[in-house]
């Protein structure tokens, strides 16, 4: 680009001047960048944008609603702010529910909500789709019919290709578009990270609003799509997902659950909500908890994923499940049978996940029916609510789907395994076979080595590593 002198001057002259850069006070003037490349930002020059193929994931450090502030932390901290008096609001922040409903007159009332994540997946223009996807779910949660929105998007200019900001925001139109929702302004932050999401407005009729407090006892419970997309997320950042798991994650999460809220609404649920960053779990509880009600779900049932159980017995699990654990982890109890780990993937945190639906079970299979001719064939009913209580979650199993005790992941390099996230005060899954290793030499058993000399080779390790372990392992006979 063409460099201005007299302006490039002008301003560098005040950053000398106060011995600060007026554009990063942290720096010096010049800075490094003018040093380098000859180019003053504050001047308003600008680098070159890079060019080629950019993977978004590989640029942050927690995928999706991951990334979103755990709910016990959420509660603690807005539990002493007074939100202003207006008897208008129908449902607010109090509520903890999925949007704000606000009473408009003419027996209609505005629904509204925001939500803004981190990528999930590499390509831009799917990301794009997801959140927008995932931003409109909550007024469809809540029985309403999305109009408007405002995109809101964090991206580090001049980082990564211009091209992946033009995508991301493709796909959030297309998405929109798609749902019938117009897209009137936005607005965008220079961000270190990358960020998107929407802020949207709807309209919906008084009589008709879903909350999550409206549960009843015998009413069945059913969720309108398969989970697991946080640990698939999490897998595909350290390079352990097949390509099967992250294409049915990705149609997952771009699928909008307009079609689950007309019909939850035509049937007459009694209680909804979306099931995203909080967890199934996360979710329920509040569900449970503000409906003044106990619920049993049925293990078996859940719908998972492909490729999320074979993640979850290589313990290829997100940290964010310890923190979403740590949140409701107190409201549930696991049945006869029911492992942690059973129970452990029940807290991944979803990404434009499904709709949470309480309805009276005469209704069951003619809604089920109708939701998998919609084309959401992973439609499930995954529970019940058993009694009055206070949220607790009883998680039950008949034995029917037990979990994978061996799996063949796809190959990962031994620094993607070692940096693999620990469940709370526990080792890492190379660590953990290195001490199968040993414990299989100590105890003379050569098939048993053989097995886990085989799956650590699958882990990465090689022949020298595999004998230092087992030399390690003569020394305490």
């Amino acid at each position: 680009m063409k460099i201005n002198t007299e302006r490039r001057k002008r301003v560098m002259s005040r950053s000398i001047k106060l011995g600060h850069c007026v554009c990063d006070p942290k720096k010096p003037c010049p800075c490094d960048l003018f040093k380098e490349k000859n180019i003053c930002l504050c001047a308003g020059e600008r680098m070159e944008s890079p060019t080629g193929e950019v993977k978004l994931t590989q640029l942050i450090e927690k995928a999706g609603c991951a990334s979103k502030i755990d709910q016990a932390f959420l509660k603690e901290v807005l539990g002493d702010l007074a939100m202003p008096e207006d008897a208008n609001v129908m449902v607010g922040v109090p509520a903890g529910d999925d949007a704000g409903i606000y009473d408009i007159g003419r027996d209609e009332c505005l629904v509204q909500t925001v939500d803004v994540f981190t990528p999930t997946v590499d390509d831009p223009y799917t990301f794009g789709q997801i959140a927008a996807a995932n931003s409109v779910s909550d007024v469809y949660a809540m029985g309403g019919k999305p109009l408007t929105a405002l995109s809101v998007i964090g991206f580090p200019v001049r980082k990564i290709p211009d091209k992946a900001l033009s995508e991301i925001l493709r796909g959030g139109i297309d998405k929109m578009k798609e749902a019938g929702v117009s897209i009137i302004g936005g607005h965008s932050i220079n961000d270190a990270e990358i960020k998107a999401g929407f802020a949207v407005t709807g309209v919906m009729d008084k009589d008709k609003i879903k909350t999550n407090s409206a549960a009843q006892i015998g009413d069945v419970l059913i969720l309108t799509k398969p989970l697991g997309t946080g640990i698939i997320s999490f897998a595909s950042q350290i390079g352990k997902a097949s390509q099967a798991s992250m294409e049915a994650s990705a149609k997952s999460m771009t699928t909008l659950n307009k079609a689950a809220a007309e019909l939850m609404t035509e049937y007459g649920a009694h209680a909804a909500t979306d099931v995203t960053g909080f967890s199934l779990m996360g979710h329920l509880s509040e569900m449970a908890a503000r409906s003044g009600v106990d619920v049993e779900i049925q293990w078996d049932s859940l719908p998972w994923l492909e490729g999320v159980l074979e993640c979850a017995a290589a313990s290829i699990l997100p940290g964010a499940i310890e923190r979403n654990k740590e949140s409701c982890g107190h409201a549930v109890v696991a049945g006869e049978n029911v492992s942690e780990t059973m129970v452990d993937i029940c807290y991944d945190p979803q990404t434009s996940g499904g709709l949470l639906i309480a309805i009276e079970a005469e209704k069951l299979a003619e809604l089920l029916e109708k939701l998998k001719e919609s084309g959401l064939l992973d439609a499930a009913c995954i529970g019940k609510v058993t009694s009055t209580g206070s949220g607790k979650i009883t998680v039950t199993t008949d034995g029917s789907r037990p979990m994978p005790e061996a799996v063949n992941l796809p190959t990962t390099t031994k620094k993607q395994a070692k940096t693999e996230e620990k469940p709370a005060e526990g080792l890492d899954a190379y660590t953990k076979r290195a001490i199968r290793i040993a414990l299989a030499s100590a105890q003379q058993s050569e098939e048993l080595l053989k097995t886990e000399i085989e799956k650590a080779r699958q882990m990465g390790y090689n022949q020298s590593e595999i004998d230092e372990v087992i030399e390690i392992a003569k020394t305490i006979h």
